[in-house]
C-alpha cells in the first residue's frame, strides 16, 4: 500500500510540476536528490566499517561477553517458559548483546536461532508464545549503548559533534525497552 502511496505523491508532484512550467526544477531536483544519495551511503559505508571494526575490538576483548554475563539472570527473570531453553537462551543472550553494541547485522542469525530454538518447545506452532513475542519486543525495543547508524549518519551529514547523541540514545532505548516488557507482561494474560 505504501507503495502506491509514495507512488501517488511522486506522479502528482512531477505532473503538477510539468503543468505550472517547472520542468527544468523537476529534472535538477532528480539529478541532485540521486547524487546527494550516493555520496551520503558512501559516507555511511566508510563510518559504518569504523564502528563495526570498534563493535568487533569490544567483541575480541571480551567486553560482550561481560554483558552477557549481566544480562543472563535478567532473562532468566523475563522468560518464563520457552525463552528458558538453555540452547534458545543462549541465542537470545548473544543478539541483545550484539543489539546492545550497535551491531545489529551480527544479532539477526542469533535472533534467528533463538526463534528456531523457541519454536521447537511451543505448543501451538502456528502462534507465536508469550516468550517468542517478549523477544521480538526486546529484539525490536534494544536497549543501544553505541548507537552506531544514527553516529554514522550525523557524521556523513557533518555534525560537530555526532556523539553527543549516545546519552539520549541510551535514555530512550532504555524507556523503549522497559514499556515494550512492561506492555508484554500485563498483555500476556489476556493472550
Amino acid at each position: 500500500m505504501i507503495n502506491y502511496i509514495w507512488f501517488l505523491i511522486l506522479g502528482i508532484g512531477t505532473i503538477v510540476g510539468l503543468l505550472t512550467g517547472r520542468a527544468d526544477s523537476i529534472s535538477k531536483m532528480f539529478t541532485s536528490a540521486s547524487s546527494s544519495t550516493v555520496q551520503l551511503l558512501i559516507e555511511i559505508t566508510g563510518s559504518m566499517c569504523l564502528w563495526s571494526g570498534v563493535m568487533k575490538v569490544a567483541q575480541k576483548s571480551g567486553l560482550t561477553d561481560k554483558i552477557a554475563i549481566v544480562l543472563r539472570p535478567i532473562l532468566r527473570f523475563l522468560f518464563k517458559a520457552e525463552g528458558r531453553n538453555e540452547k534458545a537462551l543462549g541465542f537470545i543472550i548473544m543478539n541483545i548483546t550484539a543489539n546492545m553494541m550497535g551491531i545489529s547485522n551480527a544479532a539477526t542469525p542469533f535472533g534467528i536461532k533463538a526463534m528456531e530454538e523457541m519454536q521447537k518447545y511451543n505448543n501451538k506452532k502456528d502462534t507465536a508464545s508469550n516468550d517468542m513475542v517478549l523477544f521480538l519486543v526486546l529484539n525490536a525495543a534494544c536497549i543501544q549503548f553505541v548507537p552506531t547508524t544514527i553516529l554514522s549518519f550525523r557524521a556523513a551529514c557533518n555534525s560537530k559533534n555526532p556523539g553527543e547523541i549516545i546519552i539520549p540514545a541510551i535514555i530512550t532505548t532504555s524507556i523503549a525497552a522497559l514499556v515494550g516488557v512492561i506492555t508484554c507482561k500485563l498483555l500476556q494474560k489476556d493472550f
